[in-house]
């Protein structure tokens, strides 16, 4: 059986060991690969696993050996699915490993805005503590995170222990999602889009990425915010318009953005979200803790098993 990773080097960049997978068959691991490259490093592989490498219908058709996909990822996006299916080739993803992590990032942005701690960092290597005359220095409002609203866009894994966790903080939540209000817990209330963007003080996007949501967070949805409110990102880069956002920055009407996804990724240098104040932009880094890290592999081994043993798992086809 032969097992050819695609691009290993961003899930495993060295810290992680590949041995569980080895077990399965003859193992093959390429730190990266170029579209050019793919047909040819994959042409006798039974098990191919990607996670940003795309494998199209024509890739697909050029394989005549493959029998299954393994996304190194939540996100299928990459694989064209009904090529698959209609090849009979079988394609897993890995779901929820990362769920903890996310969450992580989607606060210390949220608390990077209450608390500055950016800011205050490099005020601090600046010399602006050390010549102060009161033994605190700030320069900027602080605030509490009890008592504000936070409005979360869809209530996945993720979303729902965002919501969980702001509730915890002593905010008032409210969700946009197609669940029932029945079904959601003390202090999460389920409202629509409008009215969620019409009183958050802080929104922070969950949802897939789809044709619905595409661009939600544009110069008209932007409008219907409140003025100063808090933008965060962990979701998917085109969730947003980076260019409306980028403006509505400099407008001084949207108090401030956090993402950690962009639209194109590695994004350009001269993108204007870079220049835009009160923008901070992590590189697509959440999902990467080690300890997500690890969870994803031992999920990647288990899916390969379970296919072997005809009992496939975490189906996307």
């Amino acid at each position: 059986m032969k097992i050819v990773v695609l691009d290993g080097y961003s899930v495993n960049p060295g810290d992680l060991s590949w041995n569980e997978i080895e077990k399965l068959g003859d193992l093959t691991v390429y730190d990266r690969t170029s579209p050019e490259s793919i047909v040819e490093r994959i042409k006798d592989a039974d098990i191919v696993l990607t996670n940003k490498v795309v494998l199209s219908d024509d890739v697909m058709s050029k394989s005549s050996k493959l029998r299954y996909i393994g996304v190194l990822a939540t996100g299928f996006n990459v694989v064209d699915i009904e090529a698959a299916r209609k090849r009979g080739i079988v394609v897993t993803n890995v779901p929820a490993y990362s769920t903890n992590s996310v969450v992580q990032m989607t606060f210390a942005h949220i608390l990077n805005f209450t608390n500055r701690v950016a800011h205050y960092a490099k005020q601090n290597r600046n010399g602006k503590w050390s010549i102060c005359d009161d033994f605190c220095y700030w320069d900027t409002p602080l605030n509490e995170l009890a008592g504000k609203t936070l409005g979360v866009v869809g209530l996945g894994n993720i979303g729902y222990k965002v919501a969980c966790l702001a509730h915890g903080f002593g905010m008032d939540v409210f969700a946009f999602t197609s669940k029932n209000s029945a079904d959601l817990p003390d202090g999460i209330q389920k409202t629509t889009f409008e009215g969620l963007l019409a009183t958050s003080d802080i929104i922070t996007l969950h949802c897939p990425l789809s044709a619905s949501t595409k661009e939600m967070i544009n110069k008209y949805t932007i409008r219907k915010m409140k003025k100063g409110a808090i933008l965060i990102n962990t979701g998917r880069g085109p969730l947003v318009n980076e260019n409306d956002v980028a403006e509505a920055l400099n407008e001084g009407y949207l108090g401030g953005y956090g993402a950690d996804v962009m639209c194109q990724e590695p994004p350009l240098k001269d993108n204007s979200i870079f220049t835009a104040p009160n923008s901070y932009i992590t590189p697509h880094i959440a999902w990467a803790t080690y300890e997500a890290r690890v969870r994803l592999m031992n999920i990647v081994a288990s899916n390969i098993k379970a296919f072997l043993d005809g009992m496939p798992v975490n189906l996307v086809s």
